[in-house]
């Protein structure tokens, strides 16, 4: 405070920072409730800063500080309640001498002040009208005592008036309350010269002081309900409602009440309004506070007694309504029809009926993300209140069964409405009679047609129908068996497709009518744990089927559930109970916190020289192109990688077991990879290494994004993120792709014959030219090592190299290397334009300074 006294006049930015400072230090530290001396001392300040009035020659800065400290002292006063409390006619005299803007503050203030001060007399006992009256009007009220309430009083921070009025605190004034009375006039006369949001702050402290003295009647509202009822504020119109509320029928007359419903239902479907606010408005209507209300609940949502079907027919749902809206408009009709009596088949019933058949319909012919949702949440309100009415609630199910049946991707969102419905309907049995149905839908389809996306969907709705011990799984593992025995899908490796029959056999193994399951489910295991293509789903088939068969029905029940159930006795299930937390560890899949394993270019295999005397002679084009009339000629790029373990060393993972790598292209220049298995990986041996095969359907570059799952040393399977493959251009150059007993000669002869088409078909091939300085030497250099498999001419050619790179499925890049004078030429031509970016970058690296610094020149490159 010192710093602030010493400042000068014209530094008020930096006085208005420091006097909230100082109030943040004093409430945190809560020297400001324990009435410190440091607290005392700086409320004079703010209240002296509050009173400073004179004009610095017409500065607005002055105005500024004066702000800054009625906001201070609201903020004090907010976080220690009471604390002004004798100062409420020195606050009220602030108030009415000031003509500027800070009269909204000031106002808000002594509103706030006042509400306090009447609060902590209603908690006194004895208190009354005197005090009161010495409270609001004492002339020494700098000697009497400053009293303070618990902040932490949930009465002191919440409204008064949102419950119901017999829990608001009363102060026994008796009908003289002239000094009140006349404060609370002068603050509602003033109170429409204030802002919207102050004006419903404002309103809303004075109606919990006239709540809080009998003695004061609501009629002096009165001349402010004109104003009100008619705004087009929200802040407004919702404290109007608040005090409403608060006073009933002792201000608002049924006509009020009535037009004040009216005005709602008007606003919830304006169309000049925001979604929002028109939510709001529909909001209000579900907790609307009648004069006589019926229901005493203090959040049930509950329908106003005027609100009849033919009013409430504004607000009817439609399918061009957005989804929020047209959600709410749903809730609010399923309650009026409700309460009208319409279960039975009324004609409201089966106008919400008929918006979810067209919103149904919506979603069936390929609705967008929000629609499916939308549907799905007006379908759960539907059942949430008329799930009794058999009619439409069972013409539901077949619809929805008919739904999955044509859209099995929705199954996430049928099972998440089910598993809703039954949470929220525990005395309905309409969940288990959806899935019910749908396993019928899914059992009873022909399965001539069955992709894997709607198998992995199938076994998700048959996983979830076989948790209800009112569902038979015999038609379930029939299907399994029909599926997975007669056709190729058991022979596959898909990891997800086969943990996904795995959970469905787990819940069978849960069924209370195990023992007549047994023979079937038997079946599926152990057809799954001898012929299924993945190692991990047969390990955990051959489990499932050893507790089957070794375990009774309480056991097995305990081990996959990790707890005893029914009246197993604990000491029988001791052994079992100790060893289902290692099961249920081993049987999970663990996520590394950091990449394990790699994999390492392992550069190409070594040349393979092939007696090469054919001469084609001069039909060499002509049986070269023949070649690609066989299917998948020459379409496959071959790329060698070595496993390796990353660094720094983890002790756990030094031997690894029945490593599976799964490849996620990130682009559609490649047709997908299939997953590559590796049996061991031992950090004291050489890495295995394997042979990744590209299919390209461009040759460009491309990104491959690597995951592994494994066993370590510890028995537990670990999944683990890699490193990114990057596949460079330069990767997908294959040599010409001729027999190996071609000449090369007749290579030579294949290579012109392309280039000639190169420079008569200027709309079919794309020519080009680029230059650097490189010398003899280091050409021959470049050549050795980046071109030397794709060399058709020899060496020794005075007129030039040919270099022909071949790249999957029918891409040509042929290449014509001299030198003229202190230049090399790359003459270039292709058959795919959008090749030569590509090109003239990797031209650019393999001749770089870097690339052949060790050859002891630096290129210039001219392109």
């Amino acid at each position: 405070m010192s710093v602030f006294l010493q400042c000068p006049p014209r530094s008020q930015q930096f006085r208005c920072h420091l006097l909230v400072a100082l109030t943040s230090v004093l409430i945190c530290s809560s020297c400001a409730g324990s009435r410190s001396r440091a607290s005392l001392d700086f409320l004079d300040l703010l209240l002296q800063v509050a009173q400073d009035t004179s004009d610095h020659h017409g500065d607005s800065s002055p105005l500024c500080l004066r702000n800054t400290a009625a906001e201070c002292l609201r903020e004090m006063e907010a976080s220690c309640p009471g604390l002004l409390s004798q100062r409420l006619e020195l606050l009220g005299g602030l108030r009415q001498q000031e003509t500027s803007r800070l009269h909204q503050a000031y106002a808000g203030l002594q509103v706030l002040v006042l509400r306090n001060a009447v609060l902590h007399l209603t908690k006194e006992s004895g208190a009354g009208a005197a005090q009161l009256k010495a409270l609001l009007g004492g002339p020494s009220c700098a000697d009497q005592d400053v009293f303070q309430m618990d902040a932490n009083d949930p009465a002191v921070q919440a409204s008064l008036v949102l419950g119901p009025m017999g829990r608001v605190p009363t102060l026994p004034t008796g009908p003289d309350c002239k000094e009140l009375r006349s404060i609370l006039s002068s603050l509602l006369e003033e109170s429409y010269l204030l802002s919207p949001l102050c004006q419903a702050a404002l309103l809303h402290r004075l109606i919990e002081v006239v709540a809080m003295a009998p003695g004061i009647p609501p009629a002096i509202f009165r001349a402010q309900l004109l104003r009100l009822l008619g705004t087009n504020q929200v802040a407004l119109l919702h404290v109007t409602l608040l005090m409403k509320c608060a006073f009933t029928d002792s201000l608002f007359s049924a006509e009020d009440e009535a037009f004040l419903l009216k005005r709602l239902l008007v606003l919830s479907q304006h169309p000049v309004l925001s979604a929002s606010e028109r939510l709001f408005y529909m909001d209000c209507i579900l907790h609307f506070p009648e004069n006589r209300p019926i229901s005493c609940g203090d959040s049930d949502e509950a329908l106003p007694v005027l609100l009849t079907p033919q009013l409430a027919s504004i607000l009817l749902p439609t399918v061009l309504n957005d989804s929020a809206t047209l959600l709410a408009r749903l809730h609010l009709q399923a309650l009026v029809f409700l309460e009208d009596g319409e279960e039975e088949g009324g004609g409201g019933l089966a106008y919400i009926y008929d918006l979810l058949g067209a919103l149904l319909h919506m979603v069936d012919r390929g609705g967008s993300r929000d629609l499916v949702v939308t549907f799905f949440r007006a379908a759960f309100l539907f059942l949430l209140y008329f799930h009794h009415v058999e009619r439409y609630s069972a013409r539901l199910s077949q619809q929805l069964c008919q739904l999955y049946l044509q859209h099995p991707l929705l199954a996430p969102h049928i099972l998440n409405l089910a598993d809703r419905t039954q949470d929220h309907l525990p005395e309905s049995d309409w969940a288990v009679g959806l899935l019910q149905g749908l396993q019928r839908a899914i059992t009873g389809a022909p399965g001539g047609q069955l992709t894997l996306p709607d198998l992995s969907c199938h076994l998700k709705v048959l996983s979830r129908a076989a948790e209800e011990g009112n569902i038979s799984p015999c038609s379930t593992l029939r299907f399994l068996s029909a599926v997975f025995t007669s056709s190729l899908l058991c022979s596959g490796s898909n990891w997800c497709l086969g943990n996904g029959v795995l959970g469905v056999c787990r819940r069978v193994l849960l069924h209370p009518s195990l023992d007549s399951l047994f023979g079937p489910l038997a079946d599926v295991l152990l057809h799954l744990a001898c012929n299924y293509g993945d190692s991990d789903i047969q390990d955990h088939a051959r489990l499932y089927f050893s507790l089957l068969t070794t375990l009774s029905r309480e056991k097995l029940s305990a081990v996959l559930q990790g707890a005893a159930e029914g009246q197993v006795k604990k000491r029988a299930l001791s052994c079992v109970m100790a060893e289902s937390e290692g099961l249920t560890n081993a049987l999970s899949v663990h996520q590394t916190d950091r990449a394990v394993l790699r994999l390492t270019e392992a550069g190409p295999g070594p040349l393979q020289e092939a007696d090469a005397d054919e001469d084609v002679g001069d039909g060499a084009l002509q049986r070269y192109r023949s070649q690609f009339s066989q299917t998948g000629f020459a379409s496959l790029v071959p790329l060698r990688y070595r496993l390796t373990l990353m660094e720094p060393h983890q002790p756990l993972f030094e031997q690894l077991f029945s490593i599976r790598l799964h490849f996620r292209l990130t682009d559609h220049h490649y047709h997908p990879l299939p997953d590559a298995s590796v049996p061991l990986l031992h950090r004291q041996r050489p890495p295995p290494e394997l042979t990744l095969t590209l299919q390209p359907r461009r040759p460009h570059p491309t990104t491959i994004r690597v995951a592994a799952i494994f066993t370590a040393k510890d028995g537990l399977t670990w999944h683990s993120d890699m490193p990114d493959l990057h596949v460079a251009f330069q990767q997908t150059f294959l040599p010409l792709p001729v027999p190996s007993t071609w000449s090369r000669a007749s290579r030579v002869a294949v290579f012109e014959a392309l280039w000639e088409e190169a420079e008569s078909e200027a709309g079919v091939w794309a020519v080009s030219l680029f230059c650097c300085q490189l010398g003899e030497a280091h050409l021959k250099a470049l050549l050795q090592t980046h071109f030397l498999p794709f060399l058709l001419s020899d060496s020794s050619l005075e007129d030039g190299f040919r270099v022909l790179w071949f790249l999957p499925p029918r891409s040509h890049v042929l290449l014509k290397i001299s030198r003229e004078d202190d230049a090399t030429l790359f003459k270039m031509a292709t058959d795919d334009r959008q090749l030569l970016p590509h090109i003239n970058d990797y031209l650019l690296e393999v001749t770089s300074t870097a690339a052949i610094r060790q050859l002891g020149s630096e290129p210039e490159h001219r392109s």
